[in-house]
């Protein structure tokens, strides 16, 4: 219903100018202000970090193993999404529920790392793969530092990140806020999360054959992350059993709407600077979706985590889960390949008949 009610470019348009001009920046706000760093858990965010760097690394090699051209916008896209992560819309919740507040807090530190990834490196990328498409080379080195620095001040997400840390370096956090401003700023944020939701839902555009790579990309990246997972519960010591359940859930949340912030950035430079260009850095289309089979997938994995008992502690059982979805993830490929064997076997037995 509501879907027929956004049917004009400019309505989408509209809506996503508040989600990244307003919501986004209001929620980044509200995060930053209620860090509290404690000194032993500052490993948790440098943990997050290297594990997205480690997944765009690895997608960077495995996406042309299936069907992703290399260097076109569906790669770079990819590369921008699958190794973020959305824990507040996909992880937290459960987090809260099963695990409780301590890990809560967990989550929120380890996703200082995650956030320094999907707001800086992300968009780094995102500004350097722009600058590559459409052959911008005239530009010194200097100059395109100073250019990546104007364009990040320009956008409202950066600059909330500027002014809180400022405010934090002062000593101030949300609670030391005027009432009126603190509450402005929630009720901004508050918008976020069902704003987003909105906008997937009237943006999506359902290409079966699209959707159908996404979910195997998409199992992919969970085999790979319940390895990961696997490999740390088996060589480092953990404190509890919720300590583990953290390490395998965290990792499974949901792709980040930040990195698509960056490329409809992008975008909307792309129509004002090279509006008769048909060259396109990312594939938006590509990237609602993927952000639409996203959060379904990784609610869903989540909550099988949750619910199977003590059953995914064992990092073996996580190493055979993860080894599991590799294996489905590749179906389609080993499927593939033996077509292709057996056409060129009865290529050879009509040549030897002849």
């Amino acid at each position: 219903m509501l879907k027929q009610k956004f049917l004009k470019e400019e309505q989408k348009n509209g809506l996503k100018i508040i989600i990244l001009d307003i919501a986004l920046p209001a929620m980044i706000f509200v995060a930053l202000l209620k860090i509290e760093v404690q000194p032993d858990l500052l490993v948790l965010p440098l943990a997050a970090l290297v594990f997205n760097v480690l997944l765009l690394l690895f997608t960077r090699f495995a996406l042309p193993f299936f069907g992703v051209a290399a260097r076109s916008a569906e790669m770079r896209t990819l590369m921008l999404l699958l190794p973020s992560l959305a824990p507040g819309l996909s992880c937290f919740p459960f987090l809260a529920e099963y695990l409780g507040d301590e890990y809560l807090a967990w989550g929120a530190l380890a996703d200082i790392g995650n956030k320094l990834f999907v707001l800086v490196i992300a968009y780094l990328l995102a500004m350097k793969w722009y600058y590559g498409t459409h052959q911008l080379k005239a530009q010194s080195n200097v100059e395109k530092v100073k250019s990546l620095l104007l364009a990040m001040l320009k956008e409202p997400i950066n600059l909330v990140i500027v002014t809180a840390l400022i405010l934090l370096g002062f000593g101030l956090n949300l609670e030391r806020l005027p009432l009126y401003l603190g509450d402005a700023v929630l009720m901004m944020k508050n918008m976020m999360t069902p704003l987003v939701l909105l906008f997937i839902g009237v943006a999506v555009v359902f290409k079966w054959a699209q959707i159908r790579m996404i979910a195997s990309l998409l199992t992919l990246r969970a085999g790979v992350t319940f390895i990961l997972s696997g490999l740390i519960v088996l060589f480092v010591p953990l404190p509890s059993e919720a300590a583990i359940l953290f390490v395998v859930v965290f990792p499974q949340s949901a792709c980040s709407f930040w990195p698509f912030a960056h490329m409809s950035a992008v975008r909307a430079l792309e129509r004002e600077q090279h509006p008769d260009s048909k060259r396109q850095t990312f594939d938006l289309t590509l990237g609602i979706n993927v952000l639409a089979v996203s959060l379904p997938f990784s609610t869903l994995l989540i909550m099988a985590v949750f619910t199977s008992g003590g059953l995914f502690i064992q990092p073996w059982v996580l190493l055979g889960t993860g080894a599991a979805l590799l294996l489905l993830a590749s179906l389609p490929l080993l499927f593939k390949w033996l077509g292709q064997v057996a056409w060129s076997s009865d290529e050879v037995v009509a040549e030897k008949v002849k």
